[in-house]
Formats: C-alpha cells, structure tokens, sequence
C-alpha cells in the first residue's frame, strides 16, 4: 500500500527533520552528477519546491532517464536539513515511483522562459507553470476572500440564472440559448424566428449580468451578493476583455449612493489585504515577474510603482471621492488634454471617459484611488436613479492605478414612474419585465449595488498586463479550446 501522500506547503512549513515523509508532484528539473541526482519537484500546493536527492547507484539510470522535467513521481525518504544554498531541507529519497513519463522530445515545458502568448495556445498545460500556479492561487484566495467578507457582514448568496430572457444593459451583446438545429430554424407568418416552437417558447441568452435577479433577491433578503459566470458577445480583441469572465455583484436594500461607496471601498481593501496577508509567497514571485518583463519596455511604458506598492497604495489611502462634472474639468485642464497627448481628447461635458483619462486621474492627478460619482444620465443605464438636476443619475464607478475602471454601481431607480419613463425612451420593453417592475410596484425601496469583475481584480493583484492570462481557460473571440 502506499504511504500517504505529505504536501509540500506542509513540509516547507513546518520542516520536520528526521521525519520519514513521501512527496508527489511533477518535476520541474532535474540535474545530475556521476553519483547523485537532484529532482527540483513541485505539486501545486506552493510556488516552492523540494530537493529530491536521488543516489544514481541505488536507483540506476533506467529509473533516473524516466525522471524528466514535466514527469509525476512520488519520492519517500527522510527528511534532512540542506547542505546546499537556495533551500532549508531536501529528501533524501529512499524510494521512486514514476507515475508518468513526459518525453523531453515532446514536453512544450521545458525549463527555459516562455512567451505568454506561447503559453496562452498551450493553456491546457501553462498551470504547470510558476507564473500560472501562482495566478491560480491567488485567485482561490481571493475567491475565498469575496465569500468570507460578505457572510461576515450579514449577507446572503445568490445564485442567478446563467439562462436568461432579459439584456440586464440593454446593449444587445448576448449569447443567444436556442434548441434548434440551425440550419433548420422555424419561421413564422412575418419571417422572423418562431420562439414558440423552441426550448423556452421565447428568446434566451447567456446572462451577461445577475444584477436584475439579484435586485430581486435584496427586495426580500435586504443585503445579498452573487458571484458568478457572465458573457459578452462582444467582439473586442483587447487585452481588457473576455467573452466569458465571472463578476461579484452585491445588490443592497435601504443603501443609498453613499453607502453604497462605502461598501465597495471597503470590500476592495479587504481582499487587497487579504492577499497581502495569505498570498506573499505568490505576490513576491509575480513581483520579480513583473519587473523582469518591465526591463524590457521603454522607460515611458514601466510601471511606475512595484506590485506589493500598488497593492499597499490601494490599502493605505481613502479613495478620493469625485463627480463626473469635477473630474472632466480637471481633464480638459490637463496637459495631456491640452498638448493633445490622449488618443481620445476631452472636450465637453458628456465624453465618456477612457481607461486613460481614468488613469490620469488616479496615477497623476489625485495619486490615490478615485471614485468618480453623479454620471451623464445619457451615457449610463436605464436602472440607474436619476438626480434632481434632470441630466446626472447616481452611478458611481471606482478607479485604480495601472488599470482604470475595477468596479461600476449605482443607486438604483426605486420611483416607479421615473423608472418606466426611462425604460420607455430607451426602447426597453416595459410589459416583458413586468417582473422587475413589481419589486416598484410593490414595497420599493430605495436600494443600490454594483459590479466587481473578477478577472479585473485578479489582473490588479497579480500585476498581469493581460485579462486572459488570469483565468484558466480564456474565451475571447475565435477562441473556445477546451
């Protein structure tokens, strides 16, 4: 029988010299001598690994040559302290299982530096990588992280239907959801697609938000949160966007505008000091990273601040609290602005801000978080409360530093009339979400919430330049591997 299986966070953790132990994982190199070989094996659980000391005599080399990086073994031995630099203890291995081969003909992994758009067509294997175990970790901890401080303050989760009938932004860019065979789609008198004859005898998507539903829910629970999968059909090939990607969005009975800031600053310190607190090992790994792929950027492209001082600037300054109207004239006074220096000059109230615009505010102007509150009623969607001053309503977005926008919310229209004027001048059917409508119609509150995608938060607290390196199995447009 085998001897179970001791983790390698556990060994590095604790160290028991002396100790009989028995390690499995994959190897990431292996280096040998005449008379000893040294295994450098990891099995997820860390970014570190174990030394693995094998005697070539003992085991011979037809053991050995099946030892190759990428290959899974388990290694039993005793515990020592390490004579060597770079690590405090290493097994002696008495015994070597291989459990499988991995041709070095063949492996795409071997130890050199890869590409990460080499590693993106690779994706089913790049988890074996420092940089993507690493990632992967971190997002496990910040997933447990968003449970852990809802629950903690009273909030219930939700789960919303990932197939639904409504377009909760009204923008169009849904998945369409359909039994049909589709070259054979039933018409009706008028031409059009006769939805009575398919799955749900109407038109379905792919949620592209839970936040209908979820407003729903906080109508009877008060406070509640959902966390999960949402999908664009937008067909953007940037380094910012995913066809499918999961968002956490709180949704918050009796919670006005400012309550509703309050919330999501503090939840976005929480997680940023949760990973400080739980994810050194990783965050300093991908730190290093980062540094190493800046050195080959121009100067002007360099991160101005280190990861860990991102993350710490992120913690240790109140987010600087600003409207729309402030904030586009500090824009137009800019010299970015001026020496016509941004791709997309601002010129008058109404502009929609851009990832560099928000930037400008957060990295150079105010040098802290920003949140910027009381949007263009006409850029912004149907949900949002309208203000007093007939051309604002009470949306709020949160920028951060490196990467612009990381969370959009608002207060929501709880006036039933304002609501349905609203909906109606922007061609949204106000029969067919005669659903929404009764939570107006019936006990309204006032009530706020907001959107926090994941994979944004991820790519702020791994420093990743790109979106689809922080989720394991991108979608993004031609591309649905897996």
């Amino acid at each position: 029988m085998r001897e179970k299986r001791t983790k390698i966070q556990e060994v590095l953790a604790r160290e028991p010299i002396g100790e009989e132990l028995t390690l499995m994982g994959w190897v990431r190199t292996k280096r040998a001598s005449k008379n000893v070989a040294f295994i450098a094996l990891n099995d997820g659980s860390t970014i570190n690994n174990i030394q693995v000391v094998a005697d070539v005599e003992q085991f011979g080399e037809e053991v050995l040559k099946k030892v190759t990086t990428g290959a899974s073994i388990a290694a039993t031995g005793k515990l020592v302290a390490s004579q060597g630099a770079g690590q405090s203890c290493e097994l002696i291995a008495e015994s070597i299982e291989v459990f499988g081969e991995a041709d070095p003909e063949k492996y795409p992994l071997q130890p050199k530096k890869h590409s990460l758009e080499f590693l993106r067509e690779i994706a089913h294997l790049r988890l074996r990588t420092n940089t993507f175990s690493a990632i992967m970790r971190v997002r496990h901890s910040m997933a447990f992280a968003v449970h852990q401080f809802f629950n903690d303050k009273g909030f219930f989760y939700i789960n919303t239907p990932i197939i639904t009938s409504s377009d909760a932004e009204g923008a169009g860019e849904a998945f369409k959801v359909t039994n049909f065979e589709l070259d054979a789609i039933p018409r009706n008198e008028e031409g059009g697609v006769d939805f009575k004859k398919d799955f749900f005898e109407k038109e379905a998507n792919l949620t592209v938000s839970g936040q209908l539903e979820g407003e729903l829910a906080a109508m009877a629970l008060a406070e509640i949160y959902t966390f999960g999968p949402t999908f664009r059909a937008e067909n953007s090939n940037t380094t910012r966007h995913l066809a499918e990607f999961w968002m956490i969005e709180p949704e918050m009975a009796f919670y006005d505008l400012k309550d509703n800031m309050d919330l999501a600053e503090e939840m976005l310190k929480y997680l940023v000091k949760y990973a400080l607190d739980n994810c050194a090992d990783d965050l300093a790994f991908l730190e290093k990273r980062a540094e190493e792929e800046d050195k080959n950027k121009p100067q002007t492209e360099r991160a101005e601040m280190t990861l860990t001082e991102r993350l710490k600037f992120v913690l240790e300054n109140d987010f600087e609290r600003v409207t729309y109207t402030e904030a586009i004239e500090i824009l137009k006074r800019s010299k970015p602005n001026q020496k016509k220096k941004f791709q997309y000059l601002i010129e008058e109230w109404g502009a929609d801000l851009q990832s560099e615009h928000e930037r400008f505010l957060v990295e150079k102007h105010f040098k802290k978080p920003v949140i910027l509150y009381n949007y263009p009623r006409d850029i912004k969607a149907f949900y949002m409360r309208q203000n007093d001053d007939g051309k604002t309503v009470g949306a709020m977005d949160i920028l951060f530093p490196g990467i612009g926008e990381i969370i959009g919310g608002s207060q929501r229209e709880e006036r039933m009339d304002k609501l349905t004027e609203r909906m109606k001048a922007m061609g949204i059917p106000v029969e067919e979400m005669s659903w929404y409508m009764d939570t107006r119609r019936f006990g309204s509150v006032p009530h706020s919430g907001y959107g926090l995608g994941f994979e944004r938060m991820i790519q702020f607290v791994t420093g990743m330049g790109n979106i689809r390196d922080v989720i394991p199995f991108p979608r993004t447009p031609g591309n649905c591997e897996f």
